[in-house]
Formats: C-alpha cells, structure tokens, sequence
C-alpha cells in the first residue's frame, strides 16, 4: 500500500479499535482512514503514543501495541494519547481462562456503507451497552465474510471497493466505533474481499486492518475462548493477493490438512465453524456449495463441530440436522447491511433448509454448558418462518 499525506490544515479522524483479547492481553489500534496506508498493522507511525491502561502508561511506536500482563476476565477502562491529544479510548474485559458461558454476535455480508447497515450497527451496539452494563458481556464478533463493499452502478462494482483505508471509514469503522472500542471482530474472508468478485487490493487492505486471533495476518485461523469453545475460521473464496499463494481449500490444499490436524487436537466442549460460502442454501441467488465443500462437511460432522456460520446469500436460514448436513446445524447469515427480500419456500426442504428470514438481521449466541441459543434479531422484530409460512420460536436451541 502507499502512504498518504493528511493536509496540515486538516485534523484527522482517529479511530480507537480492540483487534485481539486473550485472556492475559489486549491488543489497541489506532489510526484514521484518511487516506491508503493510515490504519492497520503495516501503517507508518502517527507519531509517538501512549497507551494508559491497568494504571500504567505504555509508549507505542506502532499504531497497534499489545498490552500484555493483565488479568483474566476484567473490565480495563484505557485511553490512548497521540503527542498530547487524547484520540480515543474504551473499556475492554480480558477473556477468562475457563468459563462455562460465552455471550457473542455474528453478522455477514454488511459493509455497504448505506443507512440499513447502520440501523444494524446501532441495534448491536443497544444490546452490547445493555449487556455489559447488565454484567454479562458480549465478548466479540464474528463475521461471515463481505466485509467491504464496491460502490456499485447497476450491480457492478465501479468504486470504494475496499482496497484503500479511505473506504473503510463510512463502511465499517464509522458505523461500528462504540463496540470495536471494546470488542474484537474476528472475521473471514468473502467474494467481495477481493477479486473473486471485486479488487485484487482489497485483500491486502483487510489483511492488514483486522488483527485476527493473534499478531499474524490470517486467511484461515482457530482461536479458543475459556476452555468452552474452539473456532475455526475458514477462507472459502477464490481470492488472489499479487505475489502469494492462494490457500485453496480442496482436499489436497494446505488449509484443510491445517483444518484436519486442529479438529483432531480440539478438545473444546463445543466447536464452532465459519466460512463464507454455505454448502445448504435455499437461495435466491446463488446455488450451494455443496460439490465444492463436500469433505469440509463431512470433517466438521466427524469431528463433531456443532455449528457452522455462513454467508453469502443475503437472507437468514437455518437448516435442517440432517444426514446431509452431517447432524450439524449451518446457519445462513448474510444479512447486515445487504438483502434479498425474495420468498424461498418453494425450495427449503430440497436445500436441507428447516426455517428462514429475509429480514435485515444479526445474530447473539449464548453458550451456557450444555447449551447454545442463537437469536436473530434486528431494529425491528425478526420474524422466522418455515416452508409452510408459519412463525417458528427463537431462540434456535442445541444441546451437546
């Protein structure tokens, strides 16, 4: 990426972020989307900073530092100061080391930039605010890929892709400032990140603003919280980053044999997958994967994975727990920001697919031992039909 220059005249926007938590560290970023390279991991230095956090000052001479030796499972209220301004700040819980309950919201295919993803953002972060201050916080967020969009002329991507910090502003760090302050997303890759569908930067620029499940950047990744739960995040996309290697993610490919090897080596109560392209979907638009993602299926089901998030198509569905689907319930959730309004009825029960909405939506998970609850919900009431149109009750519950 290329540095850009801010006018002197000019004050940029910082903004304060939460990539990563363990359950002895928090990793804070800052920065602005000002211009190509001013947010992120590799982005050139804002000028010396300060991170006050657990009572301490703690210089930094990136625009990230992990700030490690710090308790597990507490709330760390922290600023961050640029020269002698204050730029932001938060309050941020470190994860346990056990827990037998995890609070978390997903979402996918949002970042369009428009009013709709931002009703969505605003109703996520009513539920945060009411849970943490209730004392049982939702811990972070997952993604379901289509992280960035195009703007777009008659479908077709012309603009603001997603290849440039500048884009990244009114698409995802504006619309969810209050909870990146305080919790991480954690995200996998879609189309739309890049030239599977749009351009070949914009996997570069997401590669380097979010920080994943450690310090690394990652296409595929496994993070753990508290003992309850292993999460596998997976790239399904055909994405190619200039001068690198695609992962792939056939039978043969580096990144299943990496997804056999860390099923195999899970010992978590409960596993949960997410990737961006569902195997069971009743549509309207795009197909299944099923013919490409058959041995991803049939892993997860023999390693007992009990939840797969998708997205994609840009709708809610909830499949069955079938033969098929190996016993695993998949989720369809593809609609933050994006939507299609389109009646699927006619062809749920052939796609595996029990109940759906086409509702603008996310989702909580509540994870408490036995038991996990996933909750669709909205600025509005989100209402979950099945073939037949009749209302079906949420939360969605699974016992292990």
């Amino acid at each position: 990426m290329q540095n850009a220059q801010t006018p002197r005249s000019q004050t940029p926007k910082f903004h304060v972020y939460i990539g990563d938590i363990k359950p002895d560290s928090v990793l804070i970023a800052w920065g602005t989307t000002a211009g190509d390279n001013t947010i992120g991991r590799t982005s050139p230095s804002h000028g010396p900073a300060v991170v006050k956090i657990n009572g301490r000052d703690y210089p930094a001479e990136k625009n990230w530092l992990r700030i490690g030796g710090l308790a597990p499972d507490r709330d760390y209220p922290y600023e961050v100061w640029l020269r002698e301004n204050k730029i932001g700040g938060g309050a941020v819980r470190t994860f346990p080391a056990q827990s037998r309950r995890l609070v978390f919201l997903v979402i996918g295919d949002y970042g369009n930039g428009d009013e709709a993803q931002r009703h969505i953002a605003r109703a996520m972060t009513e539920v945060v605010e009411q849970r943490r201050a209730a004392g049982d916080p939702v811990r972070f967020i997952l993604t379901t890929g289509d992280n960035i969009y195009a703007n777009t002329v008659f479908g077709l991507p012309v603009s603001q892709t997603g290849d440039r910090d500048l884009h990244w502003g009114r698409k995802f760090f504006d619309p969810y400032a209050w909870l990146l302050s305080g919790v991480p997303f954690y995200p996998v890759l879609g189309n739309h990140d890049g030239n599977e569908s749009e351009a070949a930067g914009d996997l570069g620029a997401y590669l380097d603003n979010f920080f994943f499940a450690g310090d690394n950047p990652a296409r595929f990744y496994r993070f753990q919280f508290g003992g309850l739960v292993d999460f596998f995040a997976l790239d399904t996309t055909s994405n190619v980053q200039p001068g690198v290697d695609p992962p792939g993610f056939g039978k043969e490919s580096k990144q299943f044999q990496w997804l056999l090897e860390s099923l195999r080596a899970s010992k978590a109560p409960w596993k949960i997958a997410y990737f961006h392209h569902p195997p069971f979907t009743g549509g309207p638009r795009h197909p299944p994967r099923l013919y490409q993602l058959q041995h991803i299926v049939d892993a997860l089901g023999e390693y007992g994975v009990q939840v797969v998030f998708t997205g994609h198509e840009h709708n809610l569905q909830f499949s069955l727990r079938s033969k098929e689907t190996r016993g695993v319930q998949y989720v369809v959730t593809g609609a933050a920001g994006e939507l299609r309004g389109d009646d699927i009825r006619r062809g749920l029960t052939a796609s595996q697919i029990a109940s759906w909405s086409n509702q603008r939506h996310y989702l909580m998970v509540e994870i408490e031992d036995r038991v996990l609850r996933i909750t669709p919900l909205s600025d509005v009431g989100v209402r979950v039909r099945d073939h037949d149109g009749a209302s079906v009750g949420m939360p969605l519950r699974i016992e292990r």
